[in-house]
């Protein structure tokens, strides 16, 4: 097994920035908050003493992947070269302290307050104000949620150099695609055993191969549980839930294979061992086979 490393383009916090600054500025319009500055900045003392107008304050203090209820099981997908398996993505949470700056202080709490009912009703971020890689970012919705602080509001006000006020929490869970996979050769679906008797001439070997292949149906979906057969050679076998069949030991020469699904369906094939592995499929034709 091979690890391939690409690493995508990513810029995932750029773009929630972007998509938040549409959604806020478009509902507190809708609402008559209009010419409301819509900043990312950290919101220290400079900053707010720099403002010449109504803003609203979105700093991103926190980054944290999140775990809760994640599947940590692999993607893979198979081609006729192998199979490719890719590691789940991250989900990421990423928590902004909201702030709204005016002159007054019953102004900003009815600024604030809009924007917590704003955030509050759109759970899923709308795809209108999603760019088009934000759109297409991983396996989930982006996902909002008002949450508690990641850390004391009276250290974090110190940190950033500014005064204590008002302010709301906001998480957001994105998702960060691997851009490793593991790449896989080609299935081995052959396998050639050579043995001789102990009590016979040097030169006397005899060859046994593992022969396999695989049961689909129609629709070429995997076919589970089914009877598959070698009446000459007097074997049999069922197929796994990925449909694959395998005998082990078998003579080499032309073998009669017979597949028979609990729904009655049958499929047969005559084949050459050793020789290229079969495909059998339900109402159609053996692939790989010398019938």
């Amino acid at each position: 097994m091979a690890l391939v490393v690409q690493v995508p383009l990513n810029t995932v916090l750029a773009d929630l920035d972007e998509a938040l600054r549409t959604l806020l500025r478009r509902e507190l319009e809708r609402h008559g908050f209009e010419g409301v500055e819509i900043a990312f900045d950290a919101p220290s003392s400079d900053w707010s003493g720099s403002l010449t107008g109504p803003a609203v304050n979105l700093f991103l203090y926190d980054l944290r992947e999140f775990t809760e209820g994640q599947d940590r099981t692999p993607s893979e997908t198979r081609d006729g070269n192998g199979a490719r398996m890719t590691p789940p993505p991250l989900r990421l949470e990423v928590t902004f302290a909201i702030t709204a700056w005016t002159q007054a202080v019953e102004d900003e709490h009815r600024l604030l307050s809009q924007v917590l009912a704003v955030l509050f009703s759109y759970r899923n971020l709308p795809s209108e104000v999603l760019g088009d890689r934000l759109a297409n970012n991983g396996r989930h919705q982006i996902e909002g949620t008002i949450g508690r602080p990641q850390t004391e509001k009276a250290d974090f006000w110190t940190s950033v150099g500014g005064r204590f006020k008002a302010s709301l929490d906001y998480a957001v869970r994105v998702t960060v695609e691997s851009g490793a996979t593991f790449t896989r050769g080609p299935e081995v679906r052959t396998q050639l055993v050579r043995t001789r008797l102990s009590d016979g001439p040097p030169g006397a070997v005899s060859e046994l191969h593992r022969f396999g292949g695989k049961l689909r149906g129609p629709d070429d979906e995997p076919l589970t549980d089914a009877w598959v057969a070698m009446p000459d050679a007097g074997r049999w076998t069922s197929t796994d839930s990925d449909g694959r069949f395998i005998f082990d030991r078998i003579v080499p020469g032309k073998h009669h294979v017979v597949a028979r699904t609990l729904d009655g369906g049958t499929v047969e094939a005559d084949i050459e061992i050793p020789g290229p592995a079969v495909d059998l499929v339900i109402g159609g034709k053996a692939k790989g086979s010398k019938k």
